[in-house]
Parts: C-alpha cells; structure tokens; sequence
C-alpha cells in the first residue's frame, strides 16, 4: 500500500528530466546551473512544449512574447519568429538566455532573478531594498503570492535537480544565500531588462 511506501521517494520520477542533452549543454555553454534552468522549468510548464499561459507565454520555458523578441534580438538571433517560441531548442536558447541576463543583472542571486523571470525586474529590484538579509526569508515577504510561491517552488525545484545531476546531498539555505541593496562593486542595472 501507499502507507508502505512512504519511506521510498523516487526523485527520477519526481524531478524528471527530460531534454537532458539539449537543457545541459545550452546551460553551460552560457554559463548557467543546468538544476536551475530545470527547476524553472519544471515549474514553468512541467516540461510541456506547447504549454501557453493565460497571459501569453508560451513554450517550456514560458518566455512572453515581447520578452522573446528582446532577448532573441539581444543575443543575435535577428531572423527570429514569434511564432518559433514553441520549437523547443528555440525556447531553450531563448529562455536560459533571459534567465542568464537577469541572474547576471542581480549579481548571480537565483532568488532575485526567479523573481525577476516571474514579475519582470523592476519588482525585484525594489524589493531587494533594505537590510541584507537571508533569501529565505526574503522570499517570504515578497508581496505578491504567485511571485513568492514561484521563488520558493524554483529554488527548491533546483535544489533537488542539483542533488540528481551531482549525485550528492545539496542545501537549500546555501543556494539561496543573502538578499539585500545592489552593491556598490555590481555593474550597473540593465535598465532595458523586460
């Protein structure tokens, strides 16, 4: 019965990860945690190709459609099409593209760039105002709900991926990190940021 099986988690089927190669290979190649690019993306659109938001986003990593052109423009892709957000190397480059241009916008802090990915920048970048604090609970004062949840959920979506993709146990609390006013030593806001 279920009651005999609690003890036994299967995080392969929990955490699935699918694209393997396409997903990896994009994320280094520009840089990025690949557990991150698939805890957002699990939590995005559970790996569905054509999965489309009630607000337009679409594709596995539910880039919006202004925020698609930008970034495809931004990284030299001047060819591209609205409608190539659904082919799924397209949404791969164009996605961990944007989530490395926010991530490097918020000085590496995955927390502030999930933020960022979710309500667009100019939120995040307000509520990182005040004193340094633990992303934790950061996170546990970002006004909106959706945003909230969607940080805590990606975090913790990448945390586990970490654990599968290294083979080794991986701590929340340390991937998060701390949470406060830009630094002085950051370069400045990419105010063009959608």
């Amino acid at each position: 019965t279920s009651e005999r099986t609690r003890a036994f988690i299967a995080m392969e089927q929990r955490f699935p990860m699918p694209l393997h190669d396409a997903v990896i290979s994009r994320a280094r190649e520009i840089g990025l945690d690949p557990s991150y690019v698939y805890g957002l993306i699990r939590q995005e659109s559970r790996f569905l190709m054509d999965a489309r938001s009630g607000v337009g986003a679409s594709g596995l990593m539910q880039v919006m459609p202004a925020t698609a052109r930008w970034t495809a423009r931004k990284i030299g892709m001047d060819d591209f099409k609205s409608h190539q957000i659904y082919d799924r190397d397209t949404n791969i480059t164009i996605g961990t593209a944007y989530l490395k241009l926010a991530l490097d916008d918020f000085a590496g802090s995955m927390p502030l760039a999930a933020a960022a990915y979710n309500a667009g920048p100019g939120r995040p970048r307000s509520w990182r105002n005040g004193p340094v604090i633990e992303a934790a609970a950061w996170a546990e004062n970002i006004p909106f709900n959706e945003t909230r949840d969607y940080v805590k959920k990606v975090l913790s979506n990448t945390t586990n991926y970490a654990a599968l993709i290294t083979g080794k146990p991986q701590s929340l609390k340390s991937r998060l990190g701390m949470v406060g006013p830009r630094p002085a030593a950051a370069p400045d806001v990419n105010k063009d940021l959608p």
